[in-house]
């Protein structure tokens, strides 16, 4: 079943085309992963699906019901949330206190909000430092963080920006298996935008591949990443250096 549809979106900034005719499907339970060399429109893509920008044309439709423009908070509450490259917590907070303003944020009552923070927490291995300042944390804690915040309102739709960006090799598997377990164990449906080939190999069903704002192609991982227009706009003549 398609769970997330996006038609024809396009959105412009004082005249320059940042995302140009952009249309995709998301399966219900798979992974997209979505790459393009810089400022080929992937994190405004992003901003126009999660409702941070009004597109100037196009719809995207989410379980069947159109949300083309909606608030951030009102597509939250139909299931879709996202992370974001640049971390975005309360400094001032602990870890706990950051996932309970997520949980409370996404509707859930104020009784059972720490509990519920407590379990995403351990979803996602920050144990350890739940109740750590933010200020401080490690990057790789920060970005499980991230992941938490976006998880405490279960969203059916996960949107990522980068969330392997910034973290060492040794750093990236236990995420990249988080990931899994959010699609298997979970069902969430994941879409990312994602810089490092390995991981798009790894986790995406499919892959979506935008350049000057456009959908140069898409398709299967391996069939992509042979595609001699996918080389030459993004992967040169490699297609694992970027691993």
């Amino acid at each position: 079943m398609t769970l997330l549809r996006v038609e024809n979106l396009a959105k412009s900034f004082k005249g320059l085309r940042a995302v140009d005719d952009v249309s995709f499907e998301v399966t219900e339970g798979s992974i997209l992963g979505v790459i393009g060399p810089n400022g080929a429109g992937k994190t405004t893509m992003f901003n126009l699906v999660a409702g941070a920008l009004r597109p100037d044309t196009g719809r995207v439709h989410l379980g069947g019901k159109e949300i083309t423009g909606h608030a951030p908070h009102r597509i939250t509450a139909a299931g879709m949330t996202r992370t974001f490259q640049l971390m975005r917590p309360f400094y001032s907070m602990t870890v706990l206190e950051n996932v309970t303003v997520a949980v409370l944020a996404g509707g859930a009552a104020k009784r059972t909000a720490r509990e519920t923070a407590a379990e995403v927490i351990a979803r996602v291995g920050l144990d350890k430092w739940r109740d750590a300042p933010t200020e401080g944390l490690p990057t790789a804690a920060l970005k499980r963080l991230e992941l938490a915040r976006a998880l405490a309102s279960k969203p059916r739709v996960l949107l990522l920006d980068e969330v392997l960006a910034g973290l060492v090799p040794a750093e990236r598997t236990p995420v990249m298996e988080l990931l899994e377990r959010l699609r298997t164990e979970d069902g969430v449906t994941l879409v990312f935008v994602e810089h490092i080939m390995a991981a798009v190999m790894r986790l995406s069903d499919s892959v979506l591949v935008l350049d000057l704002g456009r959908v140069l192609t898409s398709g299967a991982p391996e069939e992509v990443t042979r595609d001699p227009r996918v080389i030459e706009a993004y992967l040169g003549e490699d297609p694992h250096a970027k691993a």
